[in-house]
């Protein structure tokens, strides 16, 4: 059977204090200041739930081999796109065949385990990627913005080097509405929590759970790692307790680190069980939300030698404190700014100039020359060397795992950027090829010329009239 053969996640860099979150709104809520403990992962004003799943994906890429990805599933609640696919601007980014079978999974909590379970039952041929990415927004001075926070995982499901093998697998669907976002809605609605729990929770995954261990032939004793994504903090608890699941197995659900990332939250819980996991112990996950979805694995012996390329403890410990909580509801759009006259401008994107230069736009792609070596970005018809010049010369050459070098740069408080100073600048990348970019989740004082940079997959405009948003390449200062 088809099973986990690699794992990732992408947590964003900034985290916003929760104390700072309770201190602007505690006026109208002071039950807030119960919640204020700790901090939360936010986007950046550039980053959504296509970035992220380029990152995590990317990074669980970077640990293993796999030359052969058939399939790409994107779940998620928060698509920048509803008629558009997502998952295929994901895999051009990755620089994915394009016939591999994409696909978008969402309209639930569960989407993400439902896509695994998918993946899991039909044994697919080849290797297949796992992404789930959340960017919820939420009322200002609501509980949800207190416990929720952003975050994307990835697996990476494979025949070949598998460290967490299917053991079985459980769903129930059950149309129990604990909360919902309609068609014209910005934000979820929910109902009261302990309704929640008894009801809903404690009511539909004991009967899941009972019949996987009697499908297993295992004792829930046996269970070392119990997954169960919530934003309520004692209700794992209770259900496991219900269950009769040791209260050392339950996996925290970090809230007090990053929050809860909607649909993504089971596959960065089970990243995070992977990484400090031994052989032979087996984890059961669970996804809840109409329904419930019930996966018990068990790791093999192989998970000794893995080591993920960006495991949970790393992605937390990578944090920029963020004290600013009005720039948190600018970057998603909760308060309207002016942005003067320099923002006003039309953003449109041609869509037939956009196809022609996709390789360059989405995949980060040059050009390689086959007579002399040389690469180039961007790629054009003739060679940029001098002494060369052929014709028609080049080959395909990805720039997105190459790491640079700034040539030059500019912070320019004049033209418009949603964090002003707009950096910008030249940059050079090792082995050759050079490209004016723009520089993203700069620190003052912290960007000079020989700074080494990484490449990442952001947003660079949206354009607000059409409902369009379009994407490119942008440097991040490395530490």
């Amino acid at each position: 059977m088809i099973g986990i053969s690699a794992h990732s996640v992408y947590i964003p860099r900034a985290r916003l204090s929760k104390k700072t979150i309770a201190e602007a709104n505690s006026w109208f809520d002071a039950n807030l200041n119960s919640l204020a403990k700790g901090e939360r992962a936010i986007c950046n004003w550039d980053e959504d739930t296509i970035t992220m799943a380029v990152e995590a994906a990317k990074n669980c890429l970077a640990s293993r081999n796999a030359p052969s990805i058939k399939s790409l599933y994107l779940a998620s609640t928060t698509f920048p796109f509803t008629d558009r696919q997502n998952s295929v601007v994901v895999g051009e980014a990755l620089n994915l065949e394009s016939s591999i079978r994409a696909m978008d999974i969402g309209a639930s909590q569960r989407a993400a385990t439902s896509s695994l379970v998918s993946l899991l039952e039909s044994g697919t041929k080849g290797d297949a990627l796992l992404v789930s990415s959340e960017h919820r927004r939420s009322k200002a001075g609501s509980r949800s913005e207190m416990l929720w926070g952003d975050a994307s995982g990835a697996l990476l499901m494979s025949h070949r080097n598998v460290i967490a093998e299917c053991v079985a697998i459980e769903t129930l669907s059950v149309d129990f509405v604990d909360h919902y976002r309609g068609e014209e809605s910005d934000f979820d609605y929910d109902w009261e929590e302990r309704w929640i729990r008894d009801e809903g929770y404690l009511k539909t995954i004991p009967l899941a759970v009972e019949k996987l261990i009697k499908r297993a032939n295992i004792s829930v004793e046996q269970i070392k790692h119990f997954i169960l994504p919530s934003d309520q903090i004692r209700t794992p608890g209770a259900v496991a307790k219900s269950i009769g699941i040791a209260q050392e197995a339950i996996v925290d659900n970090q809230i007090a680190s990053v929050g809860v990332a909607g649909a993504a939250q089971p596959i960065v819980l089970l990243s995070k069980v992977l990484e400090v996991a031994g052989p032979g112990e087996y984890i059961l996950l669970l996804g809840f939300g109409q329904g419930c979805d019930a996966v018990l694995f068990k790791t093999t012996k192989e998970i000794v030698q893995y080591k993920p390329s960006m495991g949970v403890e790393k992605a937390i410990a990578n944090r920029r404190e963020e004290t600013n909580y009005n720039k948190f509801l600018s970057f998603n759009s909760l308060i309207e700014k002016d942005i003067g006259k320099r923002g006003e401008v039309d953003k449109q994107t041609y869509l037939s100039g956009y196809n022609r230069r996709k390789d360059l736009l989405t995949g980060f792609i040059g050009g390689k020359c086959r007579v002399c070596g040389t690469v180039q970005i961007p790629r054009e018809k003739y060679c940029v060397n001098p002494e060369c010049n052929a014709l028609d010369s080049q080959d395909d050459y990805c720039f997105s795992d190459k790491l640079g070098t700034v040539a030059t740069w500019t912070a320019d408080r004049l033209t418009f950027d949603w964090n002003p100073p707009a950096y910008f600048g030249m940059v050079q990348f090792d082995g050759g090829g050079k490209i004016m970019m723009d520089f993203t989740e700069v620190e003052e004082g912290k960007i000079d010329t020989g700074s080494r940079v990484s490449v990442h997959f952001r947003v660079r405009q949206f354009d607000s009239v059409r409902g369009f948003r379009k994407y490119f390449w942008k440097a991040i200062i490395k530490d």
